[in-house]
Order: C-alpha cells, then structure tokens, then sequence
C-alpha cells in the first residue's frame, strides 16, 4: 500500500546554475555607516595619557581649577576629557593635549611616550587614523607644591 507514484513538486534548481540572489548588497560589514563623536575620542586619550609615567595632571590651572569644584558637587565626577579637545572626521583624528608633568622626568621622554599611548589606544579602539597629538606641557608639578585638586580640611565638623 505504499505510494510509488511521485507527486507534483517544483523541481529545485541546481545550486550550480543559478546565481545566488543576495539581498541588503554585500557583507554585512560593509551596510551602513559609523560615525564616532568628538568626546569618544577624547576620553579615549584622556585615559590613556593619565596612565603614562610623569604625567601628574591634564589641562591648564584655570581648568584643573574648575573641574576640582566641579569634581566636588555631587554626580559631577571627575572630567577624563579635562585638557584633551580632538577633532575627528570619517576616517582620521586630530588631538591637542594640555598636561602637567611631576619634576625631574623628562618632558620629551614624556611627550613621546604619552604619543605613543594615544595614538595606540586611539587607532585600536576607533579604527581611525590618528595624524597628529599635539601637547602643550603648562605647568610642571614640584614635590613641595600642594595639588590643587587636593580637598582642603573641612571647616565644620
């Protein structure tokens, strides 16, 4: 009682004779765009130039000034893009840092280094090409000198 005869089916079309149909236009890699925001950027070589040796703070004193009171005030944290402003297009980066150096390190062994680390951090995390790391060194941060960062004592107990 079985059924030998074959029923009505479309036939299938050989995969080898007919052009396989992809739908969206390529890779999926390749649909759409990317854009990376200035402040990304900026955070990125925030972080990675605090971690270089030598480096004890970033931005000018009006800044560091600044960001110390807004550091303070509940919910403001600290500003890792403090000193650091980047312009970044479709495919490449540009960064200007400000920073403070400890005394007795070298100031272009410092430079280089922070470079170095930004540039890396930078390329690796966002794919862009970073073309330039421009640093101003603005102050330089003596052993007896107090961190202006540095909460004073409070007046009330």
């Amino acid at each position: 009682m079985t059924d030998t005869t074959q029923r009505n089916r479309p036939e299938s079309p050989d995969k080898e004779s007919s052009p396989l149909v992809k739908r969206g236009g390529g890779a999926p890699a390749t649909r759409g765009r990317t854009t990376i925001a200035d402040g990304v950027v900026e955070k990125i070589a925030g972080m990675a130039t605090r971690d270089v040796v030598g480096v004890h703070a970033m931005g000018s004193g009006f800044s560091r000034t600044f960001g110390a009171v807004r550091d303070r005030v509940p919910g403001g944290g600290k500003s890792v893009t403090r000193g650091v402003k980047a312009e970044v297009g479709e495919s490449q980066t540009a960064l200007d840092l400000e920073i403070v150096v400890e005394y007795g390190v070298s100031i272009s062994d410092v430079a280089r280094d922070v470079r170095e680390n930004v540039v890396a951090a930078v390329e690796r995390m966002t794919g862009l090409e970073v073309v330039e790391v421009n640093i101003a060194v603005s102050d330089v941060k003596l052993p007896d000198e107090a961190d202006d960062e540095d909460q004073p004592e409070p007046r009330l107990q």
